[in-house]
């Protein structure tokens, strides 16, 4: 089966490089970034500003595939049969064009995909495996976000 997405903006990122992007966007509280939305899904931003944090979904374009997945559904690598990512992230501010939000994670030029509100209220408590609990993603390296 095929499947067809089609990009709502572009992530613009401090991230330049593979290396530089936090792990996870939790990891990521300190940056900041700004999403564009395309002309024709502006119309979709209204009401957003209600909400505090929300659900971004966008390709990880520059993912490489990979041969073998055994085990990748039980962790958050990006290499995945499907180069999706999903993050919660503070709305810092909705513009006519664009949204700002903290908690950055992805690659400068990334396609948006999607945004959703998001709701604390819909996640189940969840428990983490044994072990799991100490596991402590590495701090990315130092960098500056841009100035507006």
């Amino acid at each position: 089966m095929k499947i067809t997405l089609v990009a709502i903006g572009v992530i613009k990122s401090p991230f330049k490089d593979l290396a530089e992007i936090p792990r996870q966007a939790v990891e990521g509280r300190e940056y900041t970034a700004v999403a564009e939305i395309f002309p024709q899904y502006r119309d979709a931003l209204e009401g957003l500003e209600r909400y505090s944090k929300v659900v971004l979904i966008y390709y990880l374009h520059r993912m490489r595939g990979e041969e073998d997945f055994r085990g990748v559904f039980s962790t958050r690598s990006p290499h995945r049969p499907n180069p999706i990512g999903l993050s919660v992230v503070e709305l810092l501010k909705v513009n006519e064009d664009s949204i700002e939000f903290r908690g950055v994670d992805m690659l400068d030029g990334t396609p948006l995909l999607d945004i959703k509100p998001f709701f604390s209220s819909l996640i189940p408590a969840a428990t983490q495996p044994p072990g799991e609990e100490t596991t402590r993603i590495a701090p990315p390296p130092p960098l500056t976000p841009p100035e507006r």
